[in-house]
């Protein structure tokens, strides 16, 4: 794609996110969104629904025509200051998965490291870096075995998470080795994490969940244990 047009659609994205994120702004939402996020970072208050059926329309209407597009559109909207601003970077990134290569894996590891809330890093680490991850499984998993012991807990979150959804495709001891890496972590996201994986992965291979709970519950905090069985049991106790 030529520099300028690939300026202008930049730029032409960045002015429909913008004008429909102004017009659609409720100062009313906008403080308690900010509030339950715990953040200083503004929001129009545009809540998801509306974000979401916003998100169809730019991927109609604004498909990057190659991955050096893609990236400029991603980090364009990323820099903009307002939080569904980059709501609509970390969409996009998601959205496009032509671009799920280990090319992305920079680009996602900027978002995370930049994002730190759980809002931005569980949408990368999912439906970015998991889908990545299913296709590029030999590429990918040395940078997540790079993750899963960086000092940043979010990008060691990000590594856990980093199969969600992918049922029968799981690398069962590549999920078992990243949960028992961080075991000894006392964060409340790091726990949370090791139990959502591991609970997601009980709808694929429940029996695996429950022997891996069961040899270390000794060391597993009761915040993973019930995050990890939560569904084993709900499915029990409707039989």
């Amino acid at each position: 794609m030529p520099r300028q047009t690939q300026s202008t659609y930049v730029r032409n994205l960045v002015d429909e996110v913008v004008a429909h994120l102004r017009e659609h702004a409720d100062p009313a939402n906008a403080a308690p969104m900010a509030a339950y996020m715990k953040t200083t970072m503004p929001f129009y208050g545009v809540k998801a629904p509306e974000r979401r059926a916003f998100e169809k329309r730019l991927k109609k209407e604004f498909a990057p025509a190659d991955r050096e597009a893609y990236e400029a559109a991603i980090r364009a909207l990323w820099r903009r200051p307002h939080r569904e601003e980059k709501y609509m970077a970390v969409a996009m990134a998601s959205m496009f998965r032509q671009f799920h290569t280990p090319e992305v894996l920079p680009l996602c590891e900027k978002l995370i490291r930049e994002g730190a809330w759980w809002d931005f890093v569980d949408e990368v680490a999912g439906n970015v870096v998991a889908p990545t991850q299913r296709r590029y499984r030999a590429e990918v998993r040395p940078v997540m075995d790079r993750w899963i012991e960086d000092d940043d807990m979010w990008i060691r979150r990000a590594a856990i998470l980093s199969q969600l959804k992918l049922k029968a495709d799981t690398d069962a001891d590549q999920l078992a080795d990243y949960c028992r890496r961080c075991l000894h972590e006392k964060e409340f996201f790091i726990r949370k994490a090791i139990g959502w994986a591991l609970r997601d992965y009980s709808y694929t291979n429940p029996e695996f969940v429950r022997s891996f709970v069961e040899t270390h519950r000794d060391r597993l905090s009761g915040l993973s244990i019930r995050e990890a069985l939560k569904a084993l049991e709900r499915m029990a106790s409707a039989q």
